[in-house]
């Protein structure tokens, strides 16, 4: 009898478990680059990735705030502390927060307004790596940034492996939006000029979100 009465419990913790996982969605985060990917992803930790390599996480449904990236020229010790060039997260090679710029940014929110995943690239931390961000199910449209942004970066937003958005280096409102109000700028132009599907700068919304349906899995590539 025991036993019995621990049997409602039971598999109402094993059901709502049971739910968290077939809802949670699949990102598989893939190296295409010619060089070392540190992968990173918060929810997610990170991971070091040679060329085709990739790397797959499971996130649960409901999770906002979310972002992939990779770290470049990075050196680890044994105990996973170290830094990277670019995309440093603390000196560590599991990620528990953000990215430190210039760091392209896959960016995503799951199960949100009517069920939607909702999802961009954004450039507003700057740019290391080209990426593609991906639906791999469902019937919605990817996105990708390749351009040669950090070959052409403009001389006063070059960084160490990267190219910093003029936020980074400005701080002012008229690049950072700070009241809310800003608007596109000629440095701002330069990224998506090359990215149209990117966000340039932080109120560039109309053009650089983009959703799919509830459940869908992604892939994020690295170089693609």
């Amino acid at each position: 009898m025991a036993f019995t009465s621990k049997l409602p419990t039971f598999f109402l913790l094993y059901s709502a478990l049971l739910f968290t996982f077939t809802h949670a969605a699949q990102f598989e985060i893939r190296n295409q680059c010619a060089y070392t990917v540190w992968a990173a992803a918060s929810p997610g930790g990170g991971r070091r990735l040679e060329r085709g390599q990739s790397w797959t996480i499971n996130v649960p449904a409901g999770t906002k705030g979310a972002r992939i990236w990779g770290r470049t020229n990075c050196n680890f010790d044994a105990n996973g502390r170290g830094r990277c060039q670019t995309g440093d997260c603390g000196g560590v090679l599991q990620c528990q927060g953000y990215g430190v710029p210039p760091n392209t940014l896959a960016e995503y929110a799951l199960n949100q307004y009517n069920n939607l995943d909702f999802f961009d690239i954004s450039l507003v931390d700057g740019f290391n790596i080209p990426m593609d961000f991906s639906p791999t199910s469902g019937n919605c449209r990817g996105i990708k940034c390749s351009a040669d942004i950090v070959g052409q970066c403009p001389a006063e937003l070059r960084a160490p492996g990267g190219c910093n958005n003029p936020c980074t280096v400005y701080k002012t409102d008229q690049y950072c939006c700070n009241s809310g109000n800003c608007g596109p700028t000629p440095l701002s132009r330069f990224f998506k000029d090359r990215c149209p599907t990117s966000y340039s700068y932080p109120k560039d919304d109309p053009t650089s979100t983009f959703t799919c349906p509830g459940g869908t899995n992604y892939r994020v590539v690295f170089c693609p």
